[in-house]
């Protein structure tokens, strides 16, 4: 075997590995280069990382695991979240820490049940968790926590994500009142190296202290980012690179006055953006981007409204310069209906990331989520810990209609699986009747798969008042990632790495 096909295959390896790992053959010695289409087969093996919670006494979290039926699976695997050690809150030293015994009782039994689990008690630790064979398709966990009061109250919510190497979070803030956290979890058994980047209005924040960060093997480190930099600024973006090794990230925002919540990474830098979902009573929207190359980006923005494409009285247009943060109060947008905000590239195709801190309620009854732009639902995506009451599913066709099928799993306590397929008109949202299972106890998952159409954006906002306050917390639904490309026996794999 020559070195040029050495590469090929080191390349799709890899390129198996962002998503799972799948079974890879090398090319059959024949000379025979036909091109031929690589197939989807499920991943074998799925890791996903979720932040330590809360350390609030009074804070109740819990966690819900669910494997989707995929065709084409292993007839076994297993499902498991350990606990990961947990470092002091605003260490930066890298010193190594004691493992946290604490981890919730989560036993996943078949794909197509969701599993519970209880992350509550004193200081729960973050969890880095593995599924293989039948269970790792579109494996997702969703960590949600309840805090009655104090600051960041509210319901705080996230889906466990999958490691990476670089993540992009705008919508953070120093500013008096906020206090918020990047959280870095190291899956592996070698030590990550890790940067933090502050980017703010003015451009980068001067600081040697996010600098190789180091993060121990099967261990999270929450780092204040208060601490990185001095002054204090209302819209930063957050930008983490890992040097070697990878991590998982994500940032808590805690605020004294209207709640607190996670904001996942945004997706990658485009010139064309979604942020699905916004709730129809939300009462402030405040849009935040950033453009991480050297050019400026001039931005039309849109909301996609039940009845179509909407632009907003006065913030039709956003600029944002290269290497700079840009945000935006763009109030009550959503004016009592479904909305997805739309960033489109007018006149130049400088990418950026971006994401919308949405506020629901008013005075001292306000609570606060993010939605990160997101990436399409692709083949198929799911979100777990749904309830009978204060589920929202949305989805937006920003472009072309699109037809998606909607499938409500049984509870993770019994009742039976509903399906049902919706019509989404081109540049539009509609929050659809979330499906319940017949017969539902406990918690359901619900899965969105296109079936013909354009692209569609997905998000689901939970909702549960306590004393008051209309807590709420929203997930984006990107593609679950559960299968992998993988090259014919005696495919030539460069075919592949082109894709």
């Amino acid at each position: 075997m020559n070195r040029t096909t050495l590469s090929l295959i080191a390349g799709a390896t890899a390129l198996a590995a962002v998503t799972g790992f799948a079974s890879l053959n090398a090319p059959a010695a024949s000379g025979d280069n036909t091109a031929k289409a690589a197939t989807q087969q499920p991943v074998e093996r799925t890791s996903l990382l979720c932040p330590q919670p809360s350390t609030s006494e009074i804070a109740k979290t819990s966690y819900t695991s669910y494997t989707p039926v995929t065709q084409g699976t292993a007839d076994s695997g297993k499902a498991e979240l350990q606990a990961a050690a947990v470092e002091s809150a605003d260490s930066t030293s890298g010193k190594k820490a004691g493992k946290k015994t604490v981890k919730p009782a989560l036993k996943p039994a078949e794909p197509g049940k969701p599993a519970t689990g209880d992350g509550s008690g004193a200081e729960p630790p973050a969890l880095v968790g593995t599924a293989e064979g039948k269970f790792a398709p579109g494996w997702t966990v969703q960590e949600t926590t309840a805090v009655a009061a104090g600051t960041g109250r509210g319901l705080l919510g996230t889906n466990c994500t999958a490691p990476d190497t670089e993540f992009w979070f705008p919508g953070v803030s120093t500013a008096t009142g906020r206090t918020d956290y990047v959280h870095l979890t190291n899956p592996d058994d070698s030590a990550a190296v890790v940067d933090v980047e502050m980017y703010g209005k003015d451009g980068a924040l001067k600081s040697t202290v996010g600098e190789g960060i180091t993060v121990q093997p099967h261990a999270s480190e929450p780092i204040l980012l208060s601490t990185l930099a001095s002054g204090q600024q209302t819209d930063l973006t957050v930008h983490v690179t890992v040097r070697s090794g990878r991590v998982g990230a994500a940032v808590q925002a805690l605020d004294d006055k209207i709640g607190g919540d996670w904001l996942a990474a945004s997706t990658d830098p485009a010139g064309s953006l979604v942020m699905p979902g916004i709730p129809k009573d939300a009462t402030a929207v405040r849009l935040v981007a950033f453009a991480p190359g050297d050019q400026d980006a001039d931005l039309k923005v849109r909301l996609a409204s039940p009845s179509g494409l909407i632009t907003p009285a006065g913030n039709e247009t956003l600029h944002v310069k290269a290497g700079m943060t840009a945000a935006v109060d763009l109030g009550d947008v959503t004016r009592g209906e479904a909305g997805s905000l739309v960033l489109t590239s007018t006149g130049t195709s400088a990418p950026v990331v971006a994401a919308v801190q949405v506020v629901r309620g008013k005075g001292s009854k306000q609570e606060m989520a993010f939605i990160p732009a997101t990436s399409p639902v692709g083949a198929r995506a799911t979100v777990a810990d749904n309830s009978s009451k204060g589920t929202t599913l949305a989805l937006s066709a920003p472009g072309q209609s699109a037809q998606v099928k909607v499938t409500a799993s049984a509870g993770s306590e019994g009742g039976t699986a509903a399906t049902k397929t919706y019509t989404i008109k081109g540049g539009t949202t509609q929050d659809v009747d979330a499906l319940v299972p017949a017969g539902l106890k406990g918690t359901y998952a619900l899965t969105v798969e296109p079936v013909s159409g354009g692209p569609v954006y997905a998000s689901r906002t939970l909702a549960s008042a306590q004393e008051g306050v209309p807590g709420f917390t929203i997930q984006t639904l990107p593609d679950d990632r559960g299968t992998v490309a993988v090259p014919e026996a005696d495919q030539d794999l460069s075919v592949l790495l082109k894709k």
